[in-house]
């Protein structure tokens, strides 16, 4: 029980437009990805495609991890590796990428 009172579980999420994007070509980049996300206590991740709007996609992450590393978000994010991952995502999507991170409540 004190061991899952010292976790937090969140879902990070990107939305971004991709005008004339292949969904293949973002799934593959994701999948390529897996390993990063899951160095950062990831347990999944989805990407979603606007049925209204095919060129808007959310990406998320759900992610657990302890307590202590999310109060300390800013310092993970400011983490040289965290950083030259984000600059080279967020430099393939020109009209930018919204981030949000989110808890759930139960």
């Amino acid at each position: 029980m004190a061991k899952e009172a010292s976790r937090v579980r969140r879902t990070l999420q990107f939305r971004f437009r991709l005008p004339g994007a292949n969904p293949a070509h973002i799934l593959s980049m994701m999948k390529a990805a897996a390993p990063f996300y899951g160095a950062f206590g990831a347990k999944g991740a989805r990407l979603l495609q606007n049925v209204d709007d095919p060129a808007r996609f959310v990406h998320e992450i759900e992610y657990e991890l302890h307590e202590v590393i999310e109060f300390n978000r800013q310092r993970v994010a400011s983490d040289a590796g965290v950083q030259a991952y984000l600059q080279s995502w967020r430099s393939m999507f020109p009209g930018g990428v919204e981030i949000d991170v989110y808890l759930e409540i139960e």
